[in-house]
Order: C-alpha cells, then structure tokens, then sequence
C-alpha cells in the first residue's frame, strides 16, 4: 500500500467522526388499563378503589400495601434468614378446596404448612390466591423499581399465637404473607398445572371445586433465602395493617399457555371476565422496606452491617487496530519524504483521539443507561426452567 493510500485510510474515520450507535430507549412498565366493570363482593370491587377507604377505614391508614420497591432504597438486614417452610408437601389423597370468590382464585390450605424460620414467629397458612392482569398489560401488585410483572402469588399465613386467621387478622404482625412474581418462560411449569387445570371447573364467581393435594412449595421459587420485607396492609378490603410482607427476589416462569389460563379463565359473573385484579402501589409514608441480601445494584446497609461491594465497572468495548502489512512502498509510489511522514504521523494521532474518544462516549452511555433504565435496575433472577422442574 503507497503512502498516500495510507494516509487516506488513516485520515477517513477523523473525516467521518467517530459513529456511536443510538441505544434503544429503556422500556417502560405498560400502564394498565381500567379495571373490569362488574358487581362487587362483600360490597366492594375493583372499579371502587376510590371509595375503599371510605367503606372500609383501614384502608386510607399510612401503612398501606402494596408498594413499590425501590431497590437502591433498600436496606440489607443480616438478621433476615431464609424462609423455612413445614409441611408444605401435601399427599395426592389430601383434597383442597380451589374457589372463585370473584375477586380471584383461592385455594383453601390446611393447618399443616407452616412457616416455621424467617420470621419472629412461626405462622400457619389459611389459603393462597393470585393477582394477574390481561393479555396486554401486566398485573402484579407489588412493582420493583417501576415495573410491573404479569402476575403475583400471595401464600396467605396467620401467627399462631392467636386461635384462628379471624383473631389474628387485626392483630399487629398477625399475618405473614409470602409473595412471588409469575413470568413468561418457554415452557409449562408442571407444578402450577397442578392448580391450572382446575379452573374451568371454577370459571363463574361462587363456583368451587375439591381438586387432588400436591407439593405447594413448588408453587414458590426454589430461591427462598433472597427476599425483601416490609410491614403492610391486606391489599384488599379491610385493608388491615397488620402484615409482615415477604417478596422473594426470584420469580416463577409459567409457560405463555399457562399465563393466558390465568387471564382468561376467571369470572366474576357469567357474563364478565376477571382481570386486572390488582390495587396500585401505596405510599410508603416513611416505613423502610429491607433486604434479606446485598445484590448488584445495592441498597443502603443497615447499621453495624459490612459496607456493600463494589460494583464492578461496565466492559468498555475496545477495538484493536491491524498494523499495516510490512514491506516497502510499490514500485509507482515515490520514496516518503518529510510532508508525507508528518501527514501520516498526524493522522495516526487525530485516529487515535477519535477512537479513544468514542470508547470513552461509550463507557459513558452505558453507565449512564444502567443507571437511568428502570428494568435494567431490576435485580430480579427468573426461575430457570430446571429450577421450576426440582
């Protein structure tokens, strides 16, 4: 190659500018849309929100669930063990009760599972239930850093101090309520279809149905020592502030058939099909939300607690430059004089700015969009589909 080639070569990326490509905008949390018109139950529906607290006093009270989970808010509590759950593997000849109370699905547990670490106390179940929204908008009720998730899983559990669920439902720390986001995966989670094939049996409100006992601890991640906790409300009415929330930091993956089982199955009457049956965040009004862990977005750290580790710094994408081919000029190129040198010197160095200059705008937009991109904050770890098989 002749000097002049190589000068043009050398000088064409400072004539045209280092390019850097325009990341795609974070996306968003889908806003969703008006919940289902339709009778209430126990004189209230999801289309009355508004007026919850006016029927029902407790739930215009401060301590109010669900929430938003800002993740860089979060405080890491050493003391938070894991979850430990007791009698959780129910027998094929147990039968459990699965019934449409037209809010949502319910599925009736028995006295035997029990929550017995993790929490001050131990806690015996009553019933679980989920919360979903429609084919085009997710419907979870707890959030994390903004975004919702198709679905959610409340195991719903009371202390057992007290005699019955009706005693320590008003009670504080009375309830202990084990909550997990559902996700798309790519296949069916065996452990839900348990559940799921039961619902046409079910489809209108009042309607119930005895179905086979199964392990209702696959119904939760496998993850049960990551989680955050708060104290809340009941996300229906009454609304009663006496909840120990614990969300766990993995999520569970349903098959997209399964997921649109979910949504489409359930109605409130005949005539109208439940969905979106979830309450919007509520202000936390200063209650503290913690952390059973420190991931790699972090969060504060509570007092006495090892400092976070450093978050490693993004890659920078660094592309190594060829030298040119060894060997003299060709025989029609003349010998290099001091003009050429200096040209092809000078265009050596403004190559080397522009390069250097384009992975610093690179490093920049990338740190800058972790930063600002809600889901990318999101430090939630999908089950693997292994995971949801064990």
């Amino acid at each position: 190659m002749g000097p002049r080639a190589l000068y043009t070569l050398l000088l064409l990326p400072c004539l045209l500018g280092p390019h850097v490509r325009s990341e795609e905008p974070p996306e968003g949390g889908e806003e969703h849309k008006d919940h289902p018109p339709g009778p209430g139950h126990h004189h209230w529906s999801y289309t009355d929100i508004a007026e919850w607290g006016t029927d029902f006093p407790d739930c215009g009270g401060m301590a109010q669930s669900p929430i938003n989970v800002d993740t860089k808010n979060t405080t890491f509590d050493p003391q938070l063990t894991p979850i430990q759950l007791s009698g959780y593997d129910l027998a094929a000849s147990e039968t459990l009760k699965l019934e449409n109370n037209k809010h949502t699905v319910v599925l009736k547990l028995p006295d035997s599972l029990k929550i017995v670490g993790g929490l001050p106390h131990i806690y015996q179940a009553a019933q679980l239930h989920f919360h979903w929204g429609s084919e085009s908008s997710p419907g979870s009720e707890h959030t994390v850093n903004g975004r919702r998730f198709p679905g959610e899983i409340h195991v719903v559990h009371y202390n057992t101090e007290y005699k019955s669920i009706d005693k320590a439902i008003k009670q504080p720390g009375g309830l202990a309520v084990l909550a997990a986001f559902i996700e798309e995966g790519p296949e069916d989670n065996p452990e839900y279809q348990h559940l799921l094939e039961h619902l046409e049996a079910v489809t209108d409100g009042g309607q119930s149905v005895e179905i086979p006992g199964f392990d209702i601890r696959g119904l939760l991640p496998q993850q049960l020592d990551r989680y955050f906790r708060y104290n809340g409300s009941l996300t229906t009415p009454p609304c009663f502030q006496t909840v120990n929330w614990t969300i766990f930091n993995q999520t569970i993956l349903l098959s997209a058939k399964q997921v649109a089982v979910l949504e489409d199955t359930i109605h409130f009457d005949h005539d109208h099909l439940l969905q979106m049956n979830f309450r919007d965040p509520q202000p936390l009004n200063g209650r503290r939300v913690f952390s059973s862990f420190r991931g790699p977005v972090g969060g504060r750290k509570a007092a006495g607690a090892a400092p976070h580790p450093t978050v490693s710094s993004p890659e920078s994408d660094v592309s190594s430059a060829h030298d040119p081919e060894p060997g003299g000029h060709s025989q029609e190129d003349p010998p290099l004089g001091t003009g050429d040198m200096l040209a092809i010197i000078f265009a050596i160095l403004f190559t080397f700015t522009a390069v250097s200059f384009y992975a610093y705008v690179r490093r920049t937009r990338k740190t800058n969009q972790r930063s600002s991109d809600s889901k990318s904050n999101v430090i939630y770890k999908a089950a693997t589909a292994e995971e949801n098989m064990a």
